[in-house]
């Protein structure tokens, strides 16, 4: 994991117990006798963001409906630590660590990770776009309880599931920073097909359940859509074009290899000026971050001037 991520080591149970108690109903020795949870309890992985939500970044009051998506909180956090030092690329190696950065979320789901992370980290604003007025409501009202989101998160209802900057980008709106977790499979039945993967590895297929338990959750647009996250990547490279200089860098994640490939190729059709791949380990799961900017060296440097505070926040 990227250094200045605090949860690349084992969690500490102890702790997270005492900033959230209901977390303690969850802990069970793991088969080295170390505490741990059951990762195919829906339930315990809620109570364990929670608490990892309270303890290092200050929200009191976390939740995301039933069925919807509950990311892992380490991979989220890596992906802005890894923007962070893409930011502090153009600065001078100094990562802008104020409002004067702002960051658009493309599909920010109910549980509004991404802006939690960043806003009380790096204290940049966000902008969330959704599709599912229901995860856009969840996260707006999660917002509005807590305090030290204050003023700080935006949220956006994109009404045309097609577009991904249109309808949520305002004209002379700049952006530092766009960040993506795209939809990663092709069709509902892939998603399942996904799930019950997923079970086979955690251990809990022999359940005979109907259907495949979400450890995670996740709703149709969170998890899947046509093309996958192939075609999502795509679409979101040829609408990017024409917000070439009303945003710095865009980005997004990805999961499959086959997909980097693509990405170039997508690219390659473009006038971006530069593309970086940014790739992240976790314990044996790697994926990568595709980045991209349509302004040279030189235009950097100066949006970097003009926009952000000199002399903010540190280096590596």
């Amino acid at each position: 994991m990227h250094p200045r991520n605090p949860h690349a080591a084992r969690y500490n149970f102890p702790e997270l117990v005492q900033a959230s108690p209901e977390l303690a109903a969850f802990v069970i020795p793991n088969p080295t006798g170390d505490d741990s949870i059951d990762f195919a309890n829906p339930a315990a992985v809620k109570a364990l963001n929670r608490a990892l939500l309270k303890q290092h970044y200050g929200v009191a009051h976390w939740d995301v409906p039933a069925g919807y998506l509950c990311p892992p909180i380490p991979g989220r956090a890596d992906y802005l630590h890894y923007a962070a030092d893409l930011l502090a690329a153009d600065h001078a190696g100094v990562i802008p660590r104020d409002k004067s950065v702002q960051v658009l979320d493309v599909g920010v789901g109910a549980n509004c990770v991404y802006p939690i992370i960043g806003t009380q980290v790096y204290g940049w604003r966000f902008v969330g776009s959704e599709v599912d007025a229901v995860a856009l409501r969840a996260a707006k009202s999660m917002v509005a309880v807590n305090p030290v989101l204050a003023g700080r998160v935006d949220l956006r209802l994109q009404s045309h599931k097609e577009n991904i900057f249109a309808g949520i980008v305002k004209p002379r709106e700049e952006f530092d920073l766009v960040i993506c977790n795209p939809p990663f499979h092709t069709s509902a039945a892939d998603a399942a097909a996904g799930s019950r993967r997923k079970g086979r590895n955690l251990g809990y297929a022999k359940t005979k359940a109907p259907e495949p338990l979400l450890n995670f959750g996740g709703q149709s647009t969170e998890l899947w859509c046509e093309g996958g996250e192939e075609g999502f990547l795509k679409r979101m490279v040829a609408q990017s074009v024409p917000l070439a200089t009303q945003v710095l860098w865009f980005s997004s994640l990805i999961s499959k290899k086959e997909t980097l490939r693509s990405a170039h190729y997508f690219l390659g059709q473009t006038a971006a000026t530069e593309v970086k791949v940014l790739d992240m380990t976790q314990g044996q799961k790697v994926s990568r971050v595709v980045a991209w900017t349509f302004q040279d060296e030189a235009q950097r440097q100066a949006w970097a001037q003009r926009r952000w505070k000199q002399g903010v926040g540190s280096g590596q």
